[in-house]
């Protein structure tokens, strides 16, 4: 019986302590904010805009971003027939001494796209269809492909998906590393 009082005891104590804590952190109580307060408030808050001390930006047109200032200065000019293109620079792959002359714009010629001049050309012209990779210079263009090239007569144009494409020079490879070895204490072998 005595364990049942001092069990009810030890609970009554608990309680009281929980009281006690409650008691000591009780919240300080405010009215409730009025709609003028709440407006005042509200005004402050707007005088106080940051955004309102910050300049505006100038938006930038993306079209005129790294535009290159004149057309005829990236470009080739192939001309022949009366009838005149505009290839990207680097576009051309060779040059054959007999058709240097057609670089060169006549004051009569007509300017026309790629597709009309190559049809109409195409007895002087060859083509040489690149990969993405090969414009960008991070692949050469295939072996077999310099071979035949060089053993041809014709003005050479690089082209992608059919029209003309500068062809960058291959970026140099990077020198070949050793493998790792998965074992700390094994030697890596050259």
């Amino acid at each position: 019986m005595q364990t049942k009082n001092l069990a009810g005891w030890c609970r009554l104590a608990v309680a009281a302590a929980m009281v006690a804590k409650v008691t000591a952190e009780a919240p300080v109580m405010h009215d409730a904010a009025t709609e003028e307060q709440l407006v005042l408030a509200q005004r402050q808050a707007s005088q106080l805009d940051p955004m309102k001390s910050m300049a505006p930006t100038k938006p930038v047109d993306p079209a005129t971003l790294n535009c290159p200032k004149d057309l005829l200065s990236q470009s080739d000019i192939l001309c022949f027939g009366g009838i005149a293109t505009l290839v990207p620079k680097h576009a051309i792959m060779q040059i054959p001494e007999n058709f240097a002359d057609r670089l060169k714009i006549a004051a009569a010629a007509q300017i026309v796209g790629w597709a009309d001049f190559f049809a109409a050309n195409r007895g002087w012209i060859t083509t040489v269809e690149i990969s993405r990779v090969q414009a960008e210079g991070k692949e050469p263009v295939a072996e077999d492909t310099r071979k035949l090239l060089a053993k041809s007569s014709n003005l050479v144009v690089a082209t992608y998906q059919g029209g003309p494409i500068s062809l960058l020079p291959p970026k140099a490879a990077p020198a070949a590393t050793p493998p790792l070895a998965t074992n700390p204490t094994e030697e890596i072998k050259p």
